[in-house]
């Protein structure tokens, strides 16, 4: 939950060189297969810096919240200390709207497995040993392609903890299945800013659920009066 104070929250950053134009050289010599340009981004932020704009111009920022960083965390943070917790935001922003959305079906819709009711946290030991490692190999699959395309290799010189590939842009690893990527960049810019609030809402809502089924000991439906969820 850190991710939400600590990703691209708005903030007024004190202005930093961010040696652009040898990375910027380099990275337009690749193509990654994603919908945005490392290089292009990395521009833009440098630009946004020198303008002042919050967290250089990255989407995330909205009204009332804008220009959030109550404990100035972000305060004289690098761009490339931004985009790690860029990535970590978006990664969880996925999972708790995935988290959301299942604690309201699971106990009604169960399509893999018989399902036995009762809060989630209960419902996971009482599933098939096989579950268990379909859904550790599922992750795993997950993870493992998700750090090949963002992650540099640990081994390399100068590597530090979490390092990203400088070809990666966060949370971009060009999966659009249905199509849904706008052509036109503001209107993409508005997308990744939805995801991001719909992320961010989506991690409260899941901390919500599991505060309530841990405290109650009943499901969120059993506990507003309705049984069947």
């Amino acid at each position: 939950m850190l991710s939400i104070a600590a990703s691209s929250l708005a903030f007024n950053a004190p202005t930093m060189s961010l040696r652009v134009s040898s990375r910027a050289t380099a990275l337009s010599m690749q193509a990654p297969p994603t919908f945005q340009d490392a290089g292009d981004v990395e521009a833009a932020a440098a630009a946004a810096d020198k303008s002042g704009e919050f967290c250089y111009g990255l989407p995330g920022s909205i009204a009332p919240f804008e220009n959030f960083d109550p404990f100035n965390l972000l305060d004289g943070k690098t761009f490339e200390q931004v985009r790690t917790w860029r990535e970590a935001e978006l990664a969880h922003a996925r999972v708790g709207m995935l988290a959301a959305a299942g604690f309201l079906v699971q106990e009604k819709f169960h399509p893999l497995f018989s399902g036995d009711g009762g809060p989630a946290i209960q419902q996971i030991p009482q599933l098939p040993v096989v579950m268990w490692f379909a859904i550790t190999l599922g992750i795993g699959i997950c993870e493992a392609y998700r750090i090949q395309v963002g992650w540099s290799n640990p081994n390399e010189p100068e590597h530090v903890f979490q390092k990203l590939l400088p070809t990666y842009v966060p949370g971009d690893i060009g999966w659009d299945p249905l199509g849904l990527k706008p052509e036109d960049p503001e209107e993409f810019k508005a997308m990744q800013t939805k995801e991001l609030q719909n992320g961010r809402l989506a991690m409260i809502a899941a901390a919500g659920f599991l505060a309530q089924e841990a405290v109650s000991g009943q499901t969120w439906g059993t506990y507003w009066g309705l049984p069947d969820f």
